[in-house]
């Protein structure tokens, strides 16, 4: 089985699952940390949605170095 170059959609597509499994990688690790600290149902959501945020930003600030 041959494989050809891979099309600009298809590497779009890729790098938007990339993009995406990072931000819920590092929303889920703040929460983890949160969790782990003990802390409560509120904090634990502020974490969770802090580390989205965060998730967010370094995404951004990867695609744009990476240009």
């Amino acid at each position: 089985m041959m494989v050809g170059p891979t099309s600009k959609e298809e590497r779009s597509s890729a790098m938007l699952r990339l993009k995406i499994a990072i931000v819920l990688l590092v929303g889920a690790s703040g929460g983890l940390i949160a969790f782990h600290g003990g802390a409560t149902p509120v904090v634990l959501v502020g974490a969770i949605i802090g580390g989205l945020i965060l998730g967010v930003l370094l995404t951004w600030y990867l695609s744009r170095i990476t240009r």
